[in-house]
This record gives C-alpha cells, sequence and structure tokens, in this order.
C-alpha cells in the first residue's frame, strides 16, 4: 500500500509515537504493541523497520544527533579553539531546548546499560560530538590554553556532564 504524498511515513509514524511515548513514560514502561498503536501501524511494521526496541531507540537517537550535527557541523569552522568549544556546547544546548522530548531522552536513556553484555550503547552521532569536543580541547591544550596537567578528557567529561545536567 502507497503512503499518500505529504503523509508520514510508516517508519516516520513510528519514530515520533516512540519517541514521545519513550520521553513520556520512560523506555522500560513502553511497548512495542503500544508505540505500533501509537503510530497507527502493526507492530511488524516496526520489527520490519527497526529490528527491536533497542533498535527503534537507537534510530530515535541517531535522528536526534543528526539534527544536533547539523546545527553544530558549522561551529567547527569558527574561529579560535575556544569560541569553537563555546559554539559547539551552546549549540547542542539549543538543539536540545528546541525538543524537549529528546531533551528527556538523551538524558534517561541515552547511555543507559544494554541488557546483551552489560555495555553502555553510544551512538555515532555521539561519538561524533565527543570527537569534535575532544578535537578542540586538544588544539586549546596544544596552544597552551588549558592548563598543562588539565587533561581534554576530563575537560570533556565536564562538558558533556554540563550539557546533561
Amino acid at each position: 500500500m502507497q503512503e499518500k504524498a505529504g503523509a508520514a511515513s510508516s517508519h516516520d509514524r513510528i519514530l515520533q509515537a516512540a519517541k514521545h511515548l519513550f520521553a513520556s513514560r520512560g523506555y522500560e514502561n513502553t511497548s512495542t504493541i503500544m508505540i505500533a498503536r501509537a503510530a497507527g501501524t502493526s507492530e511488524s511494521q516496526l520489527v520490519k523497520h527497526f529490528g527491536t526496541k533497542d533498535g527503534l531507540l537507537e534510530a530515535i537517537f541517531n535522528q536526534g544527533w543528526q539534527s544536533l550535527g547539523d546545527l553544530f557541523q558549522s561551529a567547527t569552522s569558527l574561529g579560535p579553539p575556544a569560541e569553537r568549544l563555546r559554539a559547539l556546547v551552546e549549540r547542542v544546548l539549543l538543539g536540545l531546548d528546541r525538543d524537549p522530548e529528546l531533551k528527556e531522552l538523551m538524558l534517561f536513556e541515552a547511555r543507559r546499560i544494554r541488557r546483551e553484555g552489560n555495555v553502555v550503547l553510544m551512538t555515532r552521532g555521539f561519538v561524533d560530538f565527543l570527537d569534535k569536543l575532544q578535537a578542540v580541547l586538544a588544539e586549546m591544550q596544544a596552544q597552551g590554553q588549558l592548563r598543562p596537567n588539565l587533561r581534554p578528557q576530563a575537560v570533556r567529561s565536564a562538558l558533556v556532564g554540563m550539557c546533561e545536567g
């Protein structure tokens, strides 16, 4: 069955429904059946597009980081490293303020331990953000703009914690 022109695809409806339910009810309290019903589709469509509930959560984060990445992409071409660092953090905070559901999910679900193997899943967008922060901080350290005994990884962790706060 073809989707009407302009109508959201089942993929997009599932993403939006899951994002809303995960943010309002929590990941653990949201079933795939609830998501499918809210999206006006079947659970089999959810499985077809995302595989599992974990796959769906990861897709939400990937989409969220893509939109945030679009905001802070230009920050990496600004002047001095301190200015780029400030712009990166400001743009991420601005992007999260524009999307309260994504903000809620980033805070409570983004780096939670997954069932398989007790590992923390970090999406590609989050890792890219960490890499951008790390590169700017390393440049600041090389230029003597950070105290010599201050490790860029510690500053990066503090900045991420501040963003989460």
